[in-house]
């Protein structure tokens, strides 16, 4: 039976290993970390909370991330939720959420009846999803162009940019409108919000991530190594001959690298011309406990102030926070973002103002997602190498996706389907780049 190595517990190994589970291979995942999950994980504070690092969310748009989440057993630890919240400073809150109508005209009574965007703002949103109905398919430049070129393009006024289209995409995408390609914006309002009713609906999972990604540890056939980093791959000719992870000379018939394109580098100097043109976009994640409930809402996303988002997770009491590709926060000590996370809050949130803090825990996630800038989706590399028995997986290969959970399966699921169709060919060749 031919054995797998795969290198990253991350979502993206494991989905590779799930998706190779059945098929034949013995398989070796190999994670530095006590714990899987890589990014999106969570972990035990010194008080004895569990605390995910950042909020983790996907829309029923994520299709293999929901077959993932079945083949391991967790879908029934992921709760829908057909409403979103957009509150204004002072607290009013408007809810958007699909209607009778069928896609895409189903979010037409609530989208009228946002009272946070003015008549205007609505015409022009309007005629710009309409462009993006019907430029998606026929537009070969939204590679090369960011979604504030676009939206400039369409003459969308600077409240409808700044509350409608930067609060849903920002979040999604992880970068800002001028910094991110407008063929991810077109992605995530097709796929999310006019494709069909029901893509939009927010899955929040009601457990701690490290639950649900620790469910992946019993695949059957996969044998994971924990503290095994990879610390060196050797290169034969043509092929990749053993790897050292964990302190061991490990050997395989087949290697899937399911790295950070920044930990594979130094592994793989032949790829560096490739990975010299990624860089990261950061999201910190702000976790509140207050002495009181401050509010009864599952969650909300907060226009025109830093902080983008906030999720109930436990009575009201205690409220995870998320800035997205948060540069802005960076060099600002712990203290001063929770500061002025309260400060925000207490905007929105009438009870907040009232309650005290008990405790804050700030998590900055400097390498959260790759930059999905202009231009980079040239360079992003397919799952087939150069190296007949080494693939590549992770969010940042060629997946048609961003920086997302549902992108970082795609590539497991790519890599261990080109996997099983070299054994089928008995493929000793690589196909490149």
């Amino acid at each position: 039976m031919p054995r797998v190595a795969i290198l990253g517990g991350g979502l993206a190994g494991l989905a590779a290993a799930a998706r190779l589970s059945g098929r034949g291979f013995e398989i070796d995942l190999y994670e530095a970390r006590p714990f899987l999950g890589g990014r999106a994980t969570s972990y035990a504070l010194p008080t004895g909370e569990h605390v995910d690092n950042c909020q983790h969310i996907l829309l029923r748009c994520c299709t293999s991330l929901l077959d993932f989440y079945g083949r391991v057993g967790v879908a029934d630890r992921i709760h829908f939720h057909k409403e979103f919240y957009f509150l204004e400073p002072g607290g009013r809150t408007s809810v958007m959420k699909a209607g009778l109508l069928p896609a895409p005209a189903h979010f037409t009574g609530s989208f009228l009846g946002l009272k946070f965007l003015g008549a205007a703002d609505k015409i022009a949103i309007a005629r710009a999803m309409l462009a993006i109905r019907r430029e998606r398919l026929v537009r070969t430049d939204l590679d090369g162009i960011s979604m504030l070129d676009w939206l400039r393009e369409k003459k969308q006024p600077q409240r409808a940019i700044d509350r409608y289209w930067r609060q849903v995409l920002v979040s999604a995408v992880n970068e800002d409108l001028d910094r991110m390609a407008a063929a991810h914006g077109f992605q995530v309002f097709w796929l999310g919000f006019l494709a069909s009713r029901d893509a939009y609906e927010m899955g929040v999972p009601s457990v701690p991530l490290g639950d649900l990604y620790e469910a992946a540890a019993r695949i059957p056939g996969v044998t994971v190594h924990y503290r095994a980093a990879v610390e060196r791959i050797h290169w034969g000719a043509g092929r990749v001959e053993s790897i050292e992870a964990g302190g061991r000379t490990r050997e395989a018939d087949f290697y899937v690298s399911a790295l950070p394109f920044e930990k594979l580098q130094p592994l793989a100097p032949w790829l560096d011309d490739t990975i010299r043109h990624f860089t990261h976009s950061p999201i910190t994640g702000i976790h509140l406990w207050f002495d009181r409930a401050v509010t009864t809402l599952p969650h909300g996303t907060l226009l025109d102030r830093t902080v983008q988002w906030f999720y109930n997770k436990d009575g009201g009491r205690y409220l995870m926070l998320v800035v997205s590709a948060s540069r802005q926060l960076t060099e600002m000590g712990r203290g001063e973002v929770v500061d002025l996370a309260v400060r925000e809050l207490a905007e929105f949130l009438p009870e907040a103002r009232h309650a005290r803090l008990e405790k804050a825990h700030v998590v900055k996630e400097m390498r959260a997602t790759f930059s999905a800038a202009p231009g980079l989706e040239a360079h992003r590399p397919a799952n087939r190498t150069p190296y007949a028995n080494f693939l590549l997986a992770g969010d940042w290969t060629r997946t048609g996706w961003p920086a997302t959970m549902e992108g970082a399966v795609r590539s497991g699921y790519l890599a261990a389907d080109a996997l099983t169709q070299m054994r089928a060919n008995d493929s000793r060749i690589g196909t490149g780049l």
